[in-house]
């Protein structure tokens, strides 16, 4: 601003800074001891402020209630049945009635939450593991390794996941009649997973392939860094990112094809609660059109938990990928 001073004459003013204005240098100044974050704690940060992340989290928080503590929601066992009450309308303590063999429709839900987000969970994890081993190992050494891995992978790719998960576990369920609830777990995660890994390999790879000509990979190999030692502390941390997003909505996508596998009578046995196996007992009431809370709660429970992977999914991705943000 210009202020005027006694006895100057008009035009002469000086200008005068502001006395609250912060000079140049201590805008531009950079606090060299300050220690730099990592992507992590970047996302992180970027994941507090999102709107889809906090609202995911509240539906899986859900979720995961039902699943460890089932009895907050309701007191009915799963496996009692009674007969005298099919199709029965709600009540006090039973909010969505019977079904024809006259199990609580509510606490079928709520129980079967356990065995079709266990599937959908080890599914994911045996994925994931598998498509960056062997994606890592194909986009760092390259020659051989990739070839043979990449042509495999391109095999397995081709094939249908449903229609390959309905044969195997055709096989293993031949093989093993009598299973527990665990076992029958097992059965499915194995089938899907035998089937799911190659799109994890091919996007881990490609992030290798993309980070492991990076300027800090240079400089771990100039200090005496060995191939192993670089490829799995450095460089797959970092190729990371693409392969978290992709691995949460599978997630949900494993949860369906649960539930598909569990609706064709392939799937977990009868005996488990499960999403899958209400729906498929109740596919007399939908062609009927009659009792059709039988085949909404368990249907309205499943699609709230794969909108919640993919709101998650959503929300990591657009964290870990600033690019991706929408403007």
């Amino acid at each position: 601003m210009y202020e005027t001073e006694p006895g100057t004459r008009p035009g002469q003013e000086r200008f005068v800074a502001p006395v609250d204005e912060t000079p140049l240098r201590e805008i531009d100044a950079i606090d060299v001891d300050a220690v730099p974050e990592n992507q992590w704690k970047e996302a992180w940060k970027r994941l507090r402020t999102s709107v889809l992340f906090w609202l995911a989290l509240s539906i899986l928080g859900v979720i995961a209630a039902m699943i460890f503590f089932p009895t907050l929601f309701t007191d009915v066992s799963p496996s009692k049945a009674e007969l005298s009450k099919s199709f029965d309308s709600a009540s006090s303590g039973h909010p969505f009635g019977y079904n024809q063999q006259g199990y609580d429709v509510w606490s079928r839900t709520v129980h079967g939450a356990r065995a079709s987000v266990a599937v959908g969970f080890f599914t994911t994890i045996l994925t994931t593991i598998l498509g960056v081993v062997t994606g890592a190992i194909a986009g760092y050494y390259g020659r051989f390794a990739d070839t043979l891995i990449s042509r495999t992978s391109d095999v397995f790719f081709s094939i249908p996941l449903l229609l390959a998960s309905i044969v195997v576990v055709s096989v293993l369920n031949n093989r093993f009649p009598d299973r527990g609830f665990w076992l029958s777990v097992l059965v499915v995660v194995l089938a899907l997973a035998l089937f799911a890994w190659p799109q994890i390999t091919r996007q881990m790879r490609g992030a290798v392939l993309e980070t492991k000509n990076l300027e800090f990979v240079d400089a771990a190999t100039a200090i005496g860094a060995s191939r192993m030692k670089n490829l799995w502390r450095h460089i797959v941390p970092n190729a990371l990112a693409p392969v978290i997003v992709t691995a949460t909505i599978s997630l949900g996508v494993f949860i369906v094809a649960e539930t598909s596998l569990s609706f064709l009578g392939l799937g977990l046995p009868q005996s488990v609660a499960s999403w899958g196996n209400d729906l498929s007992a109740a596919q007399t009431q939908v062609r009927s059109g009659q009792h059709l809370n039988v085949m909404y709660v368990p249907a309205a429970a499943l699609a709230l938990t794969v909108l919640g992977f993919i709101l998650l999914g959503e929300a990591v991705r657009e964290a870990l990928d600033p690019k991706a943000r929408k403007k």
